[in-house]
């Protein structure tokens, strides 16, 4: 992590690395500077600004300290003054919370996992219903949403429904959804119009490349068999499915949505690398003994995170307290205020966890 003093220092030496004639023939790295420049120069515009409110505020305080008879004049002296402390503290803020450093994971795509739980056909309507706020979500985020395997049940529903997201910083927006989602409603079928409790789990697994996690052949066991899903005459009529077991783990994935073998195949390696890094992370952290247990809790899909009401068009946030009633637009995808709350709270967790609470007087 950088200070204030060695970023603008940084800037430059970036500056220089970007203007030399080879930068650009290593595209990751190119990219890999390109996004540390813009972030830096961020920083360094907030922290400009921050000194012309600090050179205002000092001017407003001497003219009060000069100002002994006018008392509308004081007033507003005052007004300005008090105005100029909260942009100070706002931007302040802002410049702490920039300074954190990110989880190395948050520029990973996604592959996320619903499940329904507790409640039935009713839970599998939910699961169906946090499908299509995130798939809306992403929609406005111009992320793309690749179906990877589903077991739908008659009604509308999913038992399950796997499927990977990739764009800008998704799993630094969307790792905070995984845990339980319960939801609170009447259901269809409910004549008595009694309100009916019910529970979806949700995994996010950030996307591992080849080189993140290495898996064996000999480690696999691949058996292929008849679909019996959805997806036409071919899909159920050949032995297109395909079951990985992961033999020193015990994990097993399944796919047999896709009409080709090796297309399922391809699709079940991909959430078997991400479940197989998920757990790779999990141990790394544990063995270092630095999982962070914050507000935002663990993120394990234990933890029952969000409560959905129906009736009284709120949902609640357990993790930080957040309560809105505007659960209608939230299930169309306007999810931005929730992530970005749980994102602002992360960082602020992580900066009081590494004492950083002032600018300058702490030698940031």
């Amino acid at each position: 992590m950088y200070r204030l003093s060695e970023l603008e220092s940084r800037y430059k030496e970036i500056e220089r690395e970007l203007l030399n004639p080879d930068a650009a023939s290593d595209k990751n790295r190119y990219a890999e500077l390109t996004r540390e420049y813009t972030n830096i120069k961020k920083i360094i515009n907030e922290d400009n600004k921050l000194k012309d409110i600090e050179g205002e505020l000092k001017e407003y305080r001497e003219m009060f300290d000069s100002t002994d008879d006018d008392e509308a004049l004081c007033k507003d002296i005052n007004r300005e003054i008090e105005r100029l402390q909260q942009e100070r503290d706002s931007t302040e803020k802002k410049i702490l919370l920039s300074l954190v450093p990110e989880d190395p994971l948050s520029g990973k795509n996604i592959i996320m996992e619903i499940r329904a739980g507790t409640g039935g056909d009713e839970a599998a309507l939910f699961a169906a219903d946090l499908f299509r706020m995130y798939s809306r979500y992403c929609e406005r985020k111009s992320w793309k949403v690749e179906h990877i395997s589903s077991n739908e049940i008659g009604v509308g529903g999913f038992k399950e429904i796997i499927f990977s997201i990739s764009g800008n910083e998704v799993y630094r927006k969307m790792k905070f959804e995984k845990g339980v989602h319960r939801v609170q409603r009447i259901p269809v079928t409910e004549s008595g119009g009694r309100i009916h409790t019910s529970a979806v789990t949700v995994a996010v697994l950030p996307e591992a490349e080849e080189t993140d996690i290495q898996i064996s052949q000999e480690d696999l066991r691949i058996d292929v068999y008849r679909s019996t899903g959805h997806g036409g005459q071919s899909v159920n009529t050949t032995d297109s499915a395909v079951r990985i077991t992961h033999l020193p783990t015990g994990v097993v994935v399944t796919c047999q949505d896709e009409k080709s073998q090796h297309k399922n195949k391809e699709r079940a390696l991909k959430v078997l690398r991400a479940r197989l890094f998920e757990i790779a992370e999990r141990e790394k952290k544990e063995a270092e003994a630095k999982e962070r247990k914050s507000q935002v809790g663990s993120g394990d899909r234990s933890e029952r995170i969000r409560t959905y009401n129906f009736p009284q068009n709120r949902i609640t946030d357990h993790r930080i307290g957040l309560t809105l009633y505007k659960l209608d637009l939230i299930l169309d995808g306007e999810i931005d205020e929730l992530v970005e709350a749980l994102v602002e709270s992360d960082a602020e967790n992580r900066m009081s966890s590494i004492g950083m609470n002032k600018i300058r007087n702490d030698g940031v």
